[in-house]
Parts: C-alpha cells; structure tokens; sequence
C-alpha cells in the first residue's frame, strides 16, 4: 500500500467505496478489516487483479468497471477513498466528480481524498490539456463545513530533479440535525 492508503485505512468502516481503485490494495485491507467494499476502476487489467486476488483470500469485494469521468454513484458510503484520481480529469470533471463523491457519504461518514496540486513538476504521465492540478488549499475549501480530520501537503522527488506534490484531506460530513 502506497502511504496515502495507510493513512487512509484507520478511517474505513462499514460500507466502504474505493474510488478509482487500481489494483485494489485498499479495497482489500479494507475487506480484511470486515468493511463491506464496492472497487471501481476503469481499468480492465486491475478490476481483473483484485477480483483474483479477492477470490485468493476469501473476501468479498464487489468490483465495478467503468469509465470514471461521468460515472454517477447510486448509494451512499460510510467511508469513500479516492486516492490519486481527480488529476487524471480536467478541473470541471475533477470538481464535478468530487461533489458527487461528497453527496454520497452518509452523515457521520468520511471521505479521503487525495490530488496532485500546484507546485508538481513531474506530469509526463498526463495528457497536457485533461489534468487538474488543484490549487493550494483547494480541497480544505472544497470540505467547507466538514469536521478536517486531517489535512496535508507532502512532496516526493522525480527523476531529473523533479517533484510530485500531493494534497490530502480526510474529513468527517456533519450529521444531519435531529
């Protein structure tokens, strides 16, 4: 598990949606840990891994492939993960995505988010014209009115000098009144 998703897993619990799954490593320590997990991911290669590799270890994880951009979610979590997704889509998709991911965890519920921001200069993974790299504080913004449980930058080298910097953010969504 890369360290976004370790610092992710303690907040997982109940129905959980890793969002933009890749190979499925949180979704599986989540399923380990007794979490009810829904996985999507637009690859068909890593959808194919974690079902084996569900199959291998005897857990139930309920996988979904599909192009992610216009994807519309259809029930609610107690727990979303999007970890190092939201880049790989223009700012409007990024946004619009993200929006829907926050209206569909349950009140109480977290959501863990993590981005590329400003200040990267390592993109030779992305197409020029369809990423979005979020501006500084743009998430903590975004999670207005959420209780912030925590909320970090980090920064790692690339080659030739380069660095990749990430933003993220888990935050609690406020209970509804009464």
């Amino acid at each position: 598990m890369n360290p976004f998703e370790i610092a992710a897993l303690p907040h997982l619990r109940g129905h959980v949606l890793d969002y933009g799954c890749g190979l499925g490593n949180l979704a599986l320590a989540a399923a380990e840990r007794g979490c009810s997990v829904v996985a999507i991911d637009a690859s068909a290669a890593a959808i194919g891994h974690l079902r084996g590799e569900a199959a291998r270890r005897g857990l139930s994880v309920r996988t979904i492939r599909d192009e992610l951009r216009g994807y519309r979610l259809e029930e609610s979590f107690d727990a979303i993960a999007c970890i190092g997704l939201l880049m790989f889509f223009d700012c409007p998709i990024a946004f619009a995505q993200l929006d829907m991911l926050k209206a569909h965890v349950r009140p109480g519920g977290v959501a863990i988010v993590n981005v590329l921001v400003e200040g990267t200069t390592f993109l030779d993974m992305f197409d020029a014209s369809g990423h979005c790299l979020f501006a500084a504080g743009e998430l903590d913004r975004r999670f207005e009115g959420w209780d912030v449980l925590s909320s970090e930058r980090s920064e790692f080298p690339a080659r030739d000098g380069l660095v990749k910097s990430f933003a993220t953010l888990i935050a609690r969504k406020p209970t509804a009144p009464g």
